[in-house]
């Protein structure tokens, strides 16, 4: 490493990383500054080089917890203020954690390598190790925290294409390569350059390519008219409205379809997660109610609502069909923690009795497949956040779905960036898996996304509303598909490879300078 990288922990270090932990906030929805994400990067990369692990660590949580307090602040208008802390510090932990594997990778590659690939190699190291701690962030601790990822800011940039070929995972990887092939370029001057050539020309070619490709969006397996329902109605888990208003609210959003054009050519219809705040299957009211949508229209409905097994609660999507009733039925099977149930309740209420007196109730996890067979296509169906798990869409990619179905309520976060950040994610996702998206929420954002990312209908937030469009459906495999969880296991060990090859070599360095 040069002298000027030599300069231990300077009090600049704390503001730079602390900056590139807030620039990130800027760089995601729904601001939209999308190439401030590689100045957020930049900026947090800078201040922990050169570090030892444990002040590298230091400046590391410092900026991640900027980084997530910045995203998320709708947590808040949720809970209050102590989950959001509290999250921001957990996932600033992990930050921290891969701050510090970065700046020891970091230093011994640098010590290490030498010749015109080396820069090559830090640039692929470094993104292996960012990416990897990312795959922690995102499914540890209880399932993780799906959010803030370097991709999802790249959501509305040409960049997303890439997520055809590489996942979500491999977009940030791609990013963050891309962020250190410049960040050492730039350092390096114009004398220098020679020396970077091969990242900057791999940096190239990758812009280029998602650029120049056009992500396929056609129809393979035929097309359905899909009519999605945005019901305006505050159906949040807090929310005190009189029971029954959430059908009737949807009940009366649907009755919009009577005016449009190609009412006749609807084939199914399609409310939000919690649209009826009455379980059919309990109540003969709200039973009733369905059979009328869909003996009116004769397509069948497929909507959310809370149902119960024994003792069990589930966030349920039911699937009801002309002169059938229900027939299919699919449970979230991944409830969010601390918010639709509280994993090792007894320890956390301990700890914060208010708070986790508030969540009630616990959803168990489902273990139905999330497949609905219509006419002899599937649809696939996951619900909220569960557009932002990896392993969901790929079930559902794997198990035959041909078309996805996003039900969401994002009522809980009024007008914040939340119901944007969740979109972009199911942008990501369409592209992603290959499939078009339908993601209709209760209060909006709601979107329908093509295989290629392109917005065919959007309905304003906050509004009752429908969107009717004839949608294409899709069967091949996108590399992103095929190779997401190789990808994911290749990039983990790697960092672990990366971080023990590190460790040996501080510990060598201790032991040389100890006997010198």
């Amino acid at each position: 490493m040069s002298n000027k990288h030599k300069i231990g922990f300077s009090l600049w270090r704390l503001p730079v990383g602390i900056l590139g932990g807030f620039v990130s906030s800027l760089a995601m929805p729904r601001e939209n500054i999308w190439p401030l994400i590689f100045v957020s990067v930049a900026l947090i990369l800078v201040s922990i080089r050169g570090l030892r692990f444990l002040p590298a660590a230091l400046v590391g949580f410092a900026s991640g917890f900027v980084f997530y307090m910045s995203q998320i602040e709708w947590i808040s208008l949720y809970l209050g203020p102590v989950p959001w802390i509290a999250l921001s510090v957990v996932e600033a932990l992990i930050f921290g954690l891969g701050a510090a594997v970065i700046a020891l990778v970091w230093s011994f590659l640098t010590h290490s390598l030498t010749g015109r690939l080396a820069s090559f190699w830090i640039a692929l190291a470094i993104a292996t190790i960012w990416t990897a701690r990312e795959w922690v962030a995102i499914n540890l601790p209880y399932g993780g925290f799906p959010w803030s990822r370097v991709a999802q800011a790249l959501s509305d940039s040409f960049l997303s294409s890439l997520v055809y070929f590489a996942g979500i995972s491999g977009l940030t990887f791609v990013s963050v390569f891309i962020t250190v092939a410049l960040l050492q370029a730039i350092e390096s001057g114009v004398p220098g350059l020679r020396k970077h050539l091969v990242p900057l020309g791999a940096t190239a070619g990758v812009i280029v390519l998602a650029a120049a490709f056009v992500v396929p969006a056609n129809a393979e397996s035929g097309e359905l008219t899909v009519a999605a329902v945005q019901g305006n109605a505050n159906a949040g888990l807090f929310a005190n409205a009189e029971r029954g208003t959430f059908l009737k609210n949807h009940l009366d959003a649907t009755e919009l379809l009577d005016s449009h054009p190609l009412k006749d050519s609807i084939d199914f219809i399609v409310w939000p997660e919690n649209a009826s705040d009455l379980n059919p299957q309990a109540n003969d009211l709200a039973k009733l109610q369905v059979d009328s949508v869909v003996e009116k229209y004769q397509v069948p409905l497929i909507f959310g609502a809370i149902t119960e097994s024994g003792e069990e609660i589930f966030n349920s999507s039911l699937y009801y069909a002309p002169g059938q009733g229900q027939i299919d039925q699919y449970d979230k099977k991944r409830p969010v923690p601390f918010a639709e149930y509280v994993p090792d309740r007894d320890f956390w209420y301990q700890l914060a009795p208010d708070l986790i007196g508030l969540v009630t109730r616990g959803y168990a996890f489902g273990t139905r497949d999330g497949i609905f067979e219509f006419e002899g296509s599937n649809l696939g169906v996951l619900i909220c956040f569960e557009i932002a798990i990896d392993d969901i869409g790929r079930e559902l990619v794997a198990d035959g779905a041909e078309i996805i179905l996003s039900q969401t309520n994002n009522a809980d976060f009024g007008r914040s960036d939340e119901t944007f950040q969740q979109a972009a994610l199911a942008r990501l996702r369409a592209i992603e898996t290959g499939r078009t998206v339908v993601n209709i929420s209760t209060v909006g954002v709601s979107k329908v996304f093509l295989a290629d990312g392109s917005i065919i209908d959007q309905l304003p937030i906050f509004e009752p509303g429908v969107m009717v469009n004839t949608l294409p459906l899709r069967t091949s495999i996108t590399p992103a598909m095929a190779i997401g969880p190789g990808f994911d296991l290749a990039v983990n060990f790697a960092a672990i490879a990366l971080f023990v090859g590190g460790l040996i070599f501080r510990i060598k360095a201790r032991s040389r300078n100890r006997s010198a």
